[in-house]
């Protein structure tokens, strides 16, 4: 049993406080605790406290610390339980206290996987350009359950995808302007679908983008690329062999052949 002699105010955190005791050989510092737990356990001088009482009043106190950190922790933004049970692992929290810290968090509604997925989807239809399964993805990867997942995917709208898929298909196409037209509607298809846009608006988007090139940006793009192979075979190849390689070349990059037969005659001699 020992004896609590005196409670001193910690200097630099002024709602924690030092509890000293005597256990039968003088005062020491025997630990320090949250005014909460202060005062709900009614900590006074001369009190007596048995060895049980003084290990619960310890654990009380770090489970409280921890506790406010993960209030601290949701502070900054929603989280999901997973991010919550994560934070607190990597503050060495015990396991036995995460568990408690969370029960208390969603009894408190201070968390909420399936309000935390719809929040994240409407985030990222505002301030991303990301698709409906890199959303998904997302939300999977912060350990919200898939079928909440999925639920809160049906937010996003066909309309918000197709509107936000086709401006960047015609971003794309402008960056891409040096490429063939089929090349550039390939390299479309392929970023949308990186971007986790679904096939359905994808092929939605593709059916309302420009169906046939402009003729003097596809000569030009033509021109920029067989230029290009030309500098690259030159020294390894010429004659037939020269005109095979930069012809093959400008039909992997997606050119008709009337428009590559047409940079051989005017761009490779022999």
């Amino acid at each position: 049993m020992a004896k609590l002699t005196r409670i001193t105010t910690q200097k630099k955190h002024k709602s924690r406080y030092n509890i000293f005791l005597d256990h039968g050989k003088g005062e020491e510092y025997g630990f320090s605790v949250e005014e909460d737990v202060l005062i709900e356990h009614r900590l006074q001088k001369n009190m007596d406290l048995d060895e049980a009482t003084i290990q619960a009043l310890i654990q009380t106190d770090t489970l409280h610390k921890s506790y406010t950190l993960a209030i601290n922790y949701l502070s900054y933004r929603m989280r999901s339980e997973k991010e919550i049970r994560d934070y607190l692992k990597g503050k060495e929290t015990d396991p036995e206290h995460i568990d408690e810290i969370v029960t208390r968090l969603k009894n408190d509604r201070l968390i909420d996987d399936q309000e935390f997925a719809n929040s994240l989807v409407r985030t990222r239809v505002m301030t991303s350009s990301k698709g409906p399964l890199l959303v998904k993805k997302d939300l999977l990867e912060k350990g919200v359950a898939a079928p909440k997942a999925e639920e809160a995917i049906l937010q996003y709208s066909f309309d918000q995808q197709y509107d936000k898929a086709l401006k960047f298909a015609e971003k794309k196409l402008k960056s891409d302007g040096r490429k063939s037209h089929r090349q550039q509607i390939q390299n479309v298809h392929q970023t949308l679908m990186q971007k986790g846009f679904q096939g359905d608006v994808i092929q939605e988007v593709l059916a309302n983008l420009p169906e046939e090139e402009d003729e003097d940006a596809e000569w030009e793009a033509v021109v920029y690329q067989g230029e290009k192979l030309l500098r690259k075979f030159q020294s390894k190849a010429e004659g037939y062999e020269l005109k095979q390689k930069v012809k093959s070349g400008l039909y992997r990059k997606g050119f008709t052949f009337d428009l590559i037969d047409r940079f051989i005659d005017e761009y490779v001699e022999g």
